[in-house]
């Protein structure tokens, strides 16, 4: 692992405490209950790390002159989002490491993609088939601000904020967010991407109101099913896989660690996993299941992990040295509709957690 890029991540950190601790108004978010106190013992062993180094030539190799990726133009701002947090998992930042460049023309890529209301849409930039929505804006708002909180560029910073004002804004009166940039009403998957974004900005040092994470964890909230421990796209709907990752995810990044529905969830997906119960949206659920089950820590994350990476690394192909995912894991029910830039980038990100390079993933 590059010392360096250890001792940035600490300075930057130790700089987004201090800004925080500088606020005049005290934040009154949930503050972690339980920061386990153990060093995590899952490392990446030299077999995934191949396949790691293999990906990230892949997806550097996929990369667009415009600085984005997409398959046929399909949602480049989301698929750019993600492969930059593939990039930023594995210790690449900013022109710096093997791969900074990319990353550079990435963040360049959805700079250039936000609109003067913060919005941040492929209709602002050459290509996308398909209009951009709150999805798309999630995660590219995820991946500027790990991307600001790892190197606090200015430029970064101000769309950044009309990137944040855009997510408070857009909120619905029930907490949640909806597909559209406005308030209507809302569901599980989408509000669980800006939930992340604001926290990811937060600690970066941008401000976000504190009710308006409070009002999101009331909706997440809303949406638990209680007999069976899982979580419904909306408030009473039915449980899934997915559903669950992300919503007991959304709930830890708000401070939630110790909270009963977090530890239920936690058990939903480990017995979904069991039962074969997990197909549905598997891909976007694991991207958030990983995260969530790492908070929850000790065996949980150890078994988890190893139940990931002994899944994910013989699907991995390889040609020379590269190495990508043709297709999602675990016969996902969503298969039809992904694209080896999406699935490569998800599994990397799920994959390097040890590494401990990505803030938002730590504890």
């Amino acid at each position: 692992m590059n010392t360096r890029l250890l001792i940035l991540t600490a300075l930057i950190l130790a700089t987004a405490l201090s800004s925080a601790l500088a606020q005049t108004k005290p934040s009154t978010l949930p503050a972690p209950t339980t920061a386990p106190a153990e060093r995590d013992k899952v490392t990446v062993d030299p077999n995934t790390e191949k396949i790691l180094q293999g990906a990230l030539k892949y997806l550097a190799g996929q990369q667009s002159p415009s600085g984005s990726w997409s398959t046929r133009g399909e949602h480049p701002v989301a698929m750019t989002g993600y492969t930059l947090m593939a990039f930023l998992a594995c210790g690449q930042l900013p022109g710096e490491g093997e791969y900074g460049k990319n990353v550079t023309n990435g963040v360049n890529y959805l700079l250039g993609a936000v609109r003067e209301d913060g919005y941040i849409t492929s209709e602002s930039v050459r290509g996308g088939r398909k209009p951009s929505n709150m999805y798309d804006h999630g995660v590219a708002t995820i991946a500027l601000a790990e991307a600001y909180g790892q190197t606090h560029d200015p430029n970064i910073k101000a769309k950044l904020e009309l990137a944040v004002k855009l997510i408070i804004n857009a909120q619905s009166k029930s907490g949640g967010w909806r597909y559209q940039p406005r308030p209507t009403d809302a569901d599980i998957s989408v509000t669980v991407l800006q939930v992340v974004a604001l926290r990811a900005s937060k600690n970066a040092g941008i401000l976000v109101p504190d009710d308006t994470i409070k009002q999101a964890i009331k909706f997440i909230k809303d949406c638990y099913d209680e007999r069976s421990g899982g979580f419904g796209y909306q408030p009473r709907g039915g449980p899934g896989f997915a559903r669950t990752a992300a919503a007991i995810y959304s709930l830890q990044v708000c401070g939630l660690y110790d909270d009963n529905m977090v530890k239920t969830g936690s058990k939903y997906l480990i017995d979904a996993v069991a039962k074969r119960n997990h197909r549905e949206y598997y891909t976007y659920g694991a991207f958030y299941a990983a995260p969530a089950q790492y908070m929850i820590g000790g065996d949980t994350w150890s078994k988890w992990y190893a139940n990931m990476r002994d899944t994910l690394v013989p699907l991995a192909v390889s040609q020379g040295d590269i190495a990508y995912w043709p297709k999602s894991a675990e016969n996902d029910q969503q298969a039809a509709g992904l694209t080896p830039i999406y699935t490569t980038a998800v599994y990397v990100c799920i994959l390097a957690m040890p590494y401990h390079y990505v803030p938002l993933y730590q504890r």
